[in-house]
């Protein structure tokens, strides 16, 4: 568990030659029993990794579609203990993919840092993402992640300095989570123009494996961006089409994004 699943799960989809596919959803959403088969299916319809997003009312870094997803998710009661219940129950259910919970501090320390990364784990948590927390206050939190074999995540964004990628580096555990644009999430209809130049510049310094995310939305620009990084993080539009079409429609966007990414061009861009 923890870190090494993580670590697992990368090389497992490296050893098939293509990038691992990590679906976002919103726990809770559009109510806790909906999205627990939700994320079943995206279990078994071909992610390799599952970000389970713990709703929090101020979710600075999310775009408009989590947003009302997180704010649906708090109206239904999900709270970060039904959340743990939540994994607890997929683990049961012998769900075997990483499961990291993406949430922010200020919940955290109202839970209790130490508690949270203790339950986080014994629930079969495998790593936290912590979008406003700073890296350079993150120690505390690291240590006991690190006491735990579970993975801090640690985030880049294109405006990132070398400086701040090399602390990265030296402190990522399971993949460095690369926000592709300097904004918020959402769906977008081009990938931004500089996207691989920012991912060359990150690659050029560490030697943990890269997940993109933000802004990834058509298997088309997943299959894109799963030639240059090791793994592909798409989240608004899993809670789009959970609104529009529940879980069917979830199985299979979750089905088509991962067809798309096991082709491999004959020329990569990356090369």
């Amino acid at each position: 568990m923890g870190i090494h699943r993580i670590q697992t799960c990368f090389e497992k989809a490296s050893s098939e030659k293509r990038a691992a596919l990590m679906p976002y959803f919103t726990l809770g959403y559009p109510n806790i029993a909906e999205s627990f088969d939700i994320v079943r299916g995206i279990a078994d319809h071909g992610a390799d990794l599952i970000e389970l997003g713990v709703p929090f009312s101020d979710p600075l870094a999310d775009g408009p579609v989590i947003q009302h997803s997180t704010q649906v998710a708090l109206e239904q009661g999900m709270n970060i203990e039904k959340a743990l219940y939540f994994t607890k129950n997929l683990r049961e259910a012998d769900l075997n993919q990483a499961l990291l919970l993406m949430g922010y501090i200020n919940p955290i320390l109202s839970y209790g840092i130490e508690k949270y990364v203790n339950d986080a784990a014994d629930c079969g948590i495998d790593g936290l993402i912590v979008p406003d927390l700073p890296m350079h206050e993150a120690g505390d939190l690291e240590e006991i992640c690190l006491a735990k074999e579970m993975a801090l995540i640690a985030m880049l964004a294109p405006n990132s300095t070398d400086q701040r990628i090399t602390m990265a580096s030296a402190h990522a555990q399971g993949f460095i989570y690369l926000v592709s644009i300097t904004g918020v999430t959402g769906e977008r209809k081009e990938l931004p123009e500089d996207l691989s130049n920012f991912i060359k510049r990150v690659r050029g310094i560490c030697d943990i494996p890269l997940a993109v995310g933000f802004g990834i939305s058509t298997p088309a620009q997943a299959h894109t961006v799963a030639q240059l990084v090791d793994g592909v993080i798409i989240g608004s539009a899993m809670i789009r089409t959970a609104s529009e079409g529940g879980v069917n429609a979830v199985n299979e966007l979750v089905s088509q994004f991962r067809q798309a990414m096991n082709k491999i061009d004959d020329n990569p861009v990356n090369q």
